[in-house]
């Protein structure tokens, strides 16, 4: 499994967002697209919601890939 470190410099970022700036995807609409077809987790439970908050602390999961998202 690919882990990736995601600095957060801001109270959160959208997932969509996350994906993109982590460069799992090209741009924030293809983001949207991979969330609404099932394959993100969040904290080990799928998530539907496009735009959700990812606060630090939360780990995200795409496939074989496992972000954690940490506080600058």
């Amino acid at each position: 499994m690919q882990r990736i470190e995601f600095e957060l410099d801001r109270d959160y970022v959208e997932l969509n967002q996350l994906l993109k700036l982590t460069g799992l995807c090209d741009s924030g609409g293809q983001g949207k697209q991979i969330v609404a077809s099932g394959a993100v987790y969040v904290d080990g439970q799928q998530e539907l919601r496009k735009t959700c908050k990812i606060h630090a602390g939360q780990v995200v999961q795409l496939e074989d890939v496992e972000i954690r998202v940490i506080a600058v």
